[in-house]
């Protein structure tokens, strides 16, 4: 379906998740950069969740790319629906180790280091290929995954609080940098703040997430 010129990438209808949290209606096209906003609590981050089937609702509709959600093979779909959580897992590794193991799970052959550099800066994450990843904040290890990701070039991106480590520079830095690489890539770009500021001056469209039943 095309909605004023843009194709749905995800259509959200009657979904309920743990008897708590009620998504009625919500609608996400594919190449527009897309905030999340709403009040703590309201399941913002487990929206996220849902779209890349990390959890499964109770009932309702999930529909991506015109198909139901549970049509799909989970593992494929993860590849393509990449999700950044708040807390995310990297490998007891070199940050050039952890691109490595990232790449070969998906046995693919892995960036070069000015490209995983690259990578790193377009996430505001100018840190050493040789540095270890149990020695990075946790702001920091989820910018360091989000480059991992972002070097995979997936379809969607969805990330969790991306700047919520960030002063205000650093984050209107990084998401002018994600916004314009991810348009140049034809990725499409899904994100929860907190920050109302941010969300309209980066997002194409702001979806008020009201969540609880």
């Amino acid at each position: 379906m095309h909605l004023g010129g843009f194709m749905e990438l995800f259509s959200v209808r009657d979904v309920r998740f743990k008897g708590i949290l009620h998504y009625p209606a919500v609608t996400i096209e594919a190449g527009r950069t897309t905030f999340l906003c709403g009040k703590s609590g309201c399941g913002k981050s487990t929206l996220l969740k849902l779209l890349n089937a990390s959890v499964s609702p109770d009932c309702g509709e999930i529909d991506y790319l015109g198909k139901p959600l549970a049509a799909f093979d989970t593992i494929a779909l993860r590849r393509e629906v990449l999700l950044v959580s708040q807390t995310v897992f990297l490998f007891d590794d070199t940050i050039r180790g952890n691109f490595a193991q990232f790449y070969a799970y998906r046995e693919q052959t892995p960036p070069t280091d000015a490209e995983m550099l690259q990578n790193l800066h377009l996430c505001a994450a100018d840190f050493a290929l040789d540095a270890n990843c149990r020695s990075l904040s946790g702001g920091e290890r989820q910018r360091v995954f989000l480059a991992i990701c972002l070097s995979l070039r997936p379809r969607v991106l969805l990330l969790d609080e991306p700047t919520s480590a960030l002063d205000q520079t650093t984050a209107d830095t990084l998401l002018r940098t994600l916004k314009a690489h991810c348009t140049q890539h034809d990725m499409t770009l899904i994100a929860v703040t907190h920050d109302r500021a941010l969300a309209q001056r980066y997002a194409d469209v702001i979806l008020e997430i009201g969540g609880q039943s």
